[in-house]
Protein backbone atom coordinates (compact mmCIF):
# COMPACT_ATOMS: atom_id res chain seq x y z
CA UNK A 1 0.00 0.00 0.00
CA UNK A 2 2.82 2.18 0.82
CA UNK A 3 4.04 2.24 -2.85
CA UNK A 4 0.80 2.98 -4.46
CA UNK A 5 0.54 6.15 -2.39
CA UNK A 6 4.17 7.00 -3.09
CA UNK A 7 3.32 6.89 -6.56
CA UNK A 8 0.17 9.19 -6.25
CA UNK A 9 2.31 11.80 -3.70
CA UNK A 10 2.03 14.26 -6.05
CA UNK A 11 -1.29 14.21 -7.35
CA UNK A 12 -2.34 14.97 -3.37
CA UNK A 13 0.16 17.81 -3.31
CA UNK A 14 -1.47 19.31 -6.05
CA UNK A 15 -5.15 18.47 -5.10
CA UNK A 16 -7.27 21.45 -4.57
CA UNK A 17 -9.83 19.49 -2.49
CA UNK A 18 -6.63 18.75 -0.03
CA UNK A 19 -4.77 22.16 -0.26
CA UNK A 20 -7.25 24.33 0.72
CA UNK A 21 -10.82 24.42 1.92
CA UNK A 22 -13.26 26.22 4.63
CA UNK A 23 -12.65 22.38 6.71
CA UNK A 24 -9.20 22.56 6.91
CA UNK A 25 -9.39 26.45 7.79
CA UNK A 26 -11.30 25.10 10.59
CA UNK A 27 -9.28 22.20 11.69
CA UNK A 28 -6.19 24.64 11.97
CA UNK A 29 -8.16 26.96 13.92
CA UNK A 30 -8.71 24.02 16.56
CA UNK A 31 -4.97 23.77 17.07
CA UNK A 32 -3.31 24.72 20.42
CA UNK A 33 0.12 24.88 22.02
CA UNK A 34 3.74 25.30 20.05
CA UNK A 35 4.71 21.64 18.49
CA UNK A 36 2.60 19.73 16.67
CA UNK A 37 2.55 15.87 14.93
CA UNK A 38 0.93 14.87 11.62
CA UNK A 39 -0.62 12.29 11.38
CA UNK A 40 -0.75 10.96 7.80
CA UNK A 41 0.44 14.02 6.54
CA UNK A 42 -0.08 13.00 2.82
CA UNK A 43 0.42 16.30 0.71
CA UNK A 44 1.31 17.64 4.08
CA UNK A 45 -1.58 20.48 3.63
CA UNK A 46 -2.03 20.54 7.37
CA UNK A 47 1.70 20.79 8.43
CA UNK A 48 2.01 23.94 6.09
CA UNK A 49 -0.97 25.60 7.21
CA UNK A 50 0.32 24.71 11.32
CA UNK A 51 3.95 26.09 10.60
CA UNK A 52 2.04 29.35 8.67
CA UNK A 53 0.57 29.57 12.02
CA UNK A 54 3.60 29.46 13.99
CA UNK A 55 3.96 25.57 14.92
CA UNK A 56 7.16 23.67 15.27
CA UNK A 57 5.29 20.87 13.37
CA UNK A 58 6.52 17.08 12.92
CA UNK A 59 4.92 15.15 9.90
CA UNK A 60 4.78 11.45 9.29
CA UNK A 61 3.63 9.43 6.94
CA UNK A 62 4.33 5.44 5.70
CA UNK A 63 4.39 5.87 2.42
CA UNK A 64 8.31 7.16 1.60
CA UNK A 65 6.99 9.50 -1.48
CA UNK A 66 5.10 11.81 1.00
CA UNK A 67 8.52 12.95 2.30
CA UNK A 68 7.68 12.95 5.70
CA UNK A 69 9.82 13.95 8.88
CA UNK A 70 9.19 10.29 9.94
CA UNK A 71 8.57 7.19 8.23
CA UNK A 72 5.71 5.14 10.14
CA UNK A 73 1.87 4.09 10.23
CA UNK A 74 -0.05 6.06 12.63
CA UNK A 75 -0.57 2.56 14.46
CA UNK A 76 2.70 2.62 15.43
CA UNK A 77 3.51 6.02 16.15
CA UNK A 78 7.48 6.19 17.43
CA UNK A 79 7.70 8.67 19.64
CA UNK A 80 6.95 9.27 23.84
CA UNK A 81 3.99 10.03 25.61
CA UNK A 82 2.44 13.74 25.33
CA UNK A 83 5.64 14.87 22.64
CA UNK A 84 3.24 17.40 21.13
CA UNK A 85 0.66 20.17 22.10
CA UNK A 86 -1.75 19.17 19.15
CA UNK A 87 -1.79 16.01 16.71
CA UNK A 88 -3.43 16.16 14.21
CA UNK A 89 -4.78 14.31 10.88
CA UNK A 90 -7.01 14.71 8.02
CA UNK A 91 -8.74 12.67 5.40
CA UNK A 92 -6.77 9.73 6.24
CA UNK A 93 -7.92 7.58 9.21
CA UNK A 94 -10.54 5.66 6.40
CA UNK A 95 -7.40 4.58 5.38
CA UNK A 96 -5.50 3.37 9.26
CA UNK A 97 -5.88 -0.57 9.56
CA UNK A 98 -6.47 -0.20 13.04
CA UNK A 99 -8.32 2.70 13.65
CA UNK A 100 -8.67 2.35 17.58
CA UNK A 101 -4.49 1.52 17.76
CA UNK A 102 -4.01 4.73 15.57
CA UNK A 103 -6.26 6.80 18.02
CA UNK A 104 -4.81 5.37 21.21
CA UNK A 105 -1.34 6.49 19.95
CA UNK A 106 -2.79 9.78 18.69
CA UNK A 107 -3.95 10.11 22.13
CA UNK A 108 -0.91 9.05 24.01
CA UNK A 109 1.70 11.34 22.19
CA UNK A 110 -0.64 14.31 22.36
CA UNK A 111 -0.09 17.06 25.34
CA UNK A 112 -3.76 18.92 24.49
CA UNK A 113 -5.50 18.09 22.06
CA UNK A 114 -6.20 15.78 19.10
CA UNK A 115 -7.69 16.66 15.79
CA UNK A 116 -9.92 14.55 13.11
CA UNK A 117 -11.03 14.91 9.99
CA UNK A 118 -12.31 12.62 7.37
CA UNK A 119 -15.20 10.97 5.39
CA UNK A 120 -18.27 10.56 7.40
CA UNK A 121 -20.00 7.39 6.95
CA UNK A 122 -22.91 7.49 4.80
CA UNK A 123 -24.19 4.17 3.94
CA UNK A 124 -22.89 0.60 2.32
CA UNK A 125 -23.40 1.50 -1.28
CA UNK A 126 -20.92 4.71 -0.71
CA UNK A 127 -18.82 2.43 1.41
CA UNK A 128 -18.90 0.02 -2.05
CA UNK A 129 -17.83 3.30 -4.34
CA UNK A 130 -15.22 3.84 -2.22
CA UNK A 131 -13.78 0.69 -1.95
CA UNK A 132 -13.69 0.67 -6.00
CA UNK A 133 -12.43 4.36 -6.08
CA UNK A 134 -9.46 3.34 -3.93
CA UNK A 135 -8.55 -0.46 -2.77
CA UNK A 136 -7.17 0.99 0.46
CA UNK A 137 -9.80 2.29 1.87
CA UNK A 138 -10.87 0.23 4.93
CA UNK A 139 -13.76 1.88 5.99
CA UNK A 140 -15.38 5.48 6.77
CA UNK A 141 -17.05 5.79 10.32
CA UNK A 142 -20.08 7.27 12.15
CA UNK A 143 -20.06 10.39 14.63
CA UNK A 144 -21.27 7.96 17.34
CA UNK A 145 -18.38 5.41 16.49
CA UNK A 146 -15.91 8.69 16.57
CA UNK A 147 -16.97 9.32 20.01
CA UNK A 148 -16.56 5.90 21.15
CA UNK A 149 -12.48 5.30 19.44
CA UNK A 150 -11.84 8.99 20.88
CA UNK A 151 -13.54 8.54 24.46
CA UNK A 152 -11.63 5.06 24.88
CA UNK A 153 -8.11 6.79 24.25
CA UNK A 154 -8.97 8.53 27.08
CA UNK A 155 -10.02 11.89 25.36
CA UNK A 156 -12.95 14.24 25.66
CA UNK A 157 -14.62 15.65 22.75
CA UNK A 158 -15.04 19.25 23.19
CA UNK A 159 -16.49 19.91 19.87
CA UNK A 160 -17.73 17.90 16.11
CA UNK A 161 -18.87 19.55 13.62
CA UNK A 162 -20.12 18.45 9.73
CA UNK A 163 -19.09 19.71 6.46
CA UNK A 164 -20.05 19.07 3.24
CA UNK A 165 -17.49 19.16 0.85
CA UNK A 166 -17.78 19.28 -3.13
CA UNK A 167 -14.77 18.19 -5.51
CA UNK A 168 -15.15 17.16 -9.05
CA UNK A 169 -15.41 13.87 -9.51
CA UNK A 170 -13.78 13.06 -12.45
CA UNK A 171 -10.38 14.63 -10.80
CA UNK A 172 -10.88 12.90 -7.76
CA UNK A 173 -11.05 9.42 -10.12
CA UNK A 174 -7.93 10.82 -11.53
CA UNK A 175 -6.05 10.98 -8.52
CA UNK A 176 -6.61 6.81 -7.60
CA UNK A 177 -6.18 6.05 -11.24
CA UNK A 178 -9.69 4.61 -11.37
CA UNK A 179 -11.24 4.38 -14.90
CA UNK A 180 -13.73 2.39 -16.96
CA UNK A 181 -16.11 -0.18 -15.70
CA UNK A 182 -15.04 0.42 -11.75
CA UNK A 183 -15.57 4.47 -12.61
CA UNK A 184 -19.11 3.59 -14.42
CA UNK A 185 -19.95 1.57 -11.03
CA UNK A 186 -19.34 4.58 -8.83
CA UNK A 187 -21.00 6.99 -10.60
CA UNK A 188 -24.11 4.37 -10.75
CA UNK A 189 -23.61 3.69 -6.90
CA UNK A 190 -23.08 7.03 -5.94
CA UNK A 191 -26.41 8.50 -7.50
CA UNK A 192 -27.08 12.08 -7.03
CA UNK A 193 -24.53 12.87 -4.90
CA UNK A 194 -22.68 13.89 -8.63
CA UNK A 195 -24.62 16.68 -9.32
CA UNK A 196 -25.09 17.70 -13.08
CA UNK A 197 -21.49 19.77 -13.05
CA UNK A 198 -19.65 16.24 -12.43
CA UNK A 199 -19.29 17.98 -8.68
CA UNK A 200 -19.51 14.81 -6.39
CA UNK A 201 -19.97 16.09 -2.42
CA UNK A 202 -19.61 14.17 0.61
CA UNK A 203 -19.48 15.23 4.43
CA UNK A 204 -16.72 15.60 6.60
CA UNK A 205 -16.50 14.92 10.41
CA UNK A 206 -14.47 17.65 12.49
CA UNK A 207 -13.27 16.79 16.11
CA UNK A 208 -11.42 18.28 18.64
CA UNK A 209 -10.75 16.20 21.17
CA UNK A 210 -9.23 17.15 25.02
CA UNK A 211 -6.29 15.13 26.35
CA UNK A 212 -7.56 13.91 29.95
CA UNK A 213 -5.17 16.00 32.46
Amino acid sequence: MTDVWSDRAEAYVESDTHREGRDLDRLISWAEGTTALDVATGGGHVARRLREEGFQVTTLDPAPGMRADVLAPAEHIPFADCCFDTVATRIAPHHFSDIRAAIGEMARVSRLVVLIEDTLYDSEEVEEAELLHDPTHVRSYSESEWRSFLEDAGLGVEEVELQEKRRDFGAWCERTGCTGPERERIRELLGDRIDEQGGYTDTKILIRARKAA
